[in-house]
């Protein structure tokens, strides 16, 4: 056991929360500010027409192994708190239906493929070449191109290019198809299609965000001797570590880029990491909830709408009847820059319900009320070539963390949660338990 060092978190999300729990669960003492009123950053929990919302219907995987690891390490337990399912892709007013059986890997994948409904044998054999084409490159391509070039490139085309790929890259990367990084998203494909089965495994939160990690996290860190304050803003990091009249050993940077780089461009040896940040652009994440009397339900948990056909919006819909609890509750979610994001929020849930009928192929009530979250800046723009900086920043002690600075990853839960805990682990080299 070496010495114990103290360190300043900025940053309430689950990239500062994790961080702030290795560093707690390791013995040393944690001071957590955030700037807003509770903890959980872009995944928390709203109160909305009497029911516990989330600011967005987040989706885990079973690859998200540093998620689960921290959410048991804090007293969550990922079986009661998360509903396993096999990857299914249902989208029901296209007749498209893919759902992986529960066997080994590559056999679930295979057989997966073969048994989609709604797509030919020839789609079927070519996305199979792809995957093969891939899994043979270690998943690392030649050089970065767009997701649409990749695509292109390996003939996927037709309802599996439709259905399953370009889905999987707004679902995963938060980035339209024309814009998003060919690689990121391969990395994507290799540590969930390419992993184990239960990798492939989609983990539905079968309650708020806040009680998924936020609020066990924070009594962790309460009870290791650390503290929190929330609604505090810090405005200004000082070069010798100083925050508000207190100087640490070392301070992690845990906030969106855009936040950051006004925190890092006043000190001369982080200036090109915040020219960096400048050049960064931002994704939208929209999340429509619908309150329908408590028999509406939907023949499974998610289920895809055709949005970007014939001027249609929506992309996949929730039941959180199904999921938490609360009957009637439906979620819209939609992802990245579209047409969706021009529409007044009650047109938009009107949108919403006349496609999720003609999905459905039935006529639903009306909502008896709705609740609109817009995160204009939910993600940065996950694009080829996209410069990402390291944990480490050139002025002594200073470390970042956040999902921007996970190199092989996407803007989700999980690069957010490895990057608290390599800013962790290396902001107190050898010194961690």
């Amino acid at each position: 056991m070496g010495p114990k060092l103290s360190v300043a978190v900025i940053g309430g999300g689950w990239a500062g929360l994790a961080a702030a729990v290795e560093l707690a669960a390791a013995g040393h003492k944690v001071s957590l500010f955030e700037a807003g009123k509770q903890l959980g950053g872009r995944a928390r929990r709203i109160e909305s027409n009497g029911h516990a919302l989330d600011n967005g219907q987040h989706i885990l995987i079973g690859a998200y192994r540093e998620t689960l690891r921290l959410m048991r390490t804090v007293g969550a337990s990922p079986d009661r708190l998360l509903k396993r399912l096999p990857l299914e892709l249902n989208y029901p007013g296209a007749g498209f239906r893919l759902r992986l059986p529960r066997l080994p890997t590559p056999f679930n994948l295979a057989l997966g493929l073969m048994a989609a409904k709604g797509c030919t044998l020839n789609d079927k054999i070519w996305a199979i070449r792809f995957l093969r084409y891939l899994q043979a490159r270690d998943y690392q391509l030649l050089a970065d191109s767009t997701v649409t070039g990749l695509l292109d490139a390996h003939r996927q085309r037709g309802s599996l290019r439709r259905y399953l790929w370009e889905p999987l890259c707004v679902a995963a990367l938060n980035t339209t198809p024309q814009d998003a990084s060919a690689q990121i998203f391969a990395n994507v494909l290799r540590d969930s299609l390419g992993g184990s089965r239960a990798d492939t495994d989609l983990l539905l939160p079968a309650t708020d965000l806040d009680q998924l990690f936020p609020c066990l996290a924070s009594e962790f860190i309460l009870a290791h001797g650390g503290s929190i304050q929330c609604s505090t803003r810090i405005e200004r990091i000082d070069p010798q570590l100083t925050i508000r009249g207190n100087t640490y050993d070392r301070i992690i940077l845990a906030v969106a880029p855009q936040h950051a780089m006004r925190l890092l461009a006043s000190h001369e040896e982080t200036a090109a990491i915040a020219k960096m940040l400048d050049s960064y652009t931002y994704e939208p994440i929209g999340t429509a909830y619908a309150g329908y009397p408590p028999d509406v339900r939907l023949p499974c948990p998610m289920l895809g709408l055709d949005g970007g056909m014939n001027g249609k919006l929506g992309q996949w819909v929730f039941d959180r009847g199904i999921l938490v609890g609360t009957p009637g509750v439906l979620s819209f979610v939609l992802s990245a820059h579209g047409l969706w994001d021009e529409r007044a929020d009650p047109a938009l849930v009107a949108s919403l319900h006349g496609e999720l009928e003609e999905a459905l192929g039935k006529t639903l009530p009306q909502p008896l009320w709705h609740r609109v979250i817009r995160e204009r800046r939910a993600t940065f723009s996950c694009r080829p070539d996209l410069p990402r900086p390291a944990a480490q920043t050139p002025l002594g002690g200073l470390w970042l963390a956040g999902d921007y600075t996970c190199a092989d990853y996407p803007a989700t839960l999980e690069s957010a949660v490895r990057s608290g805990i390599a800013a962790a682990r290396g902001a107190c080299g050898g010194l961690m338990s």
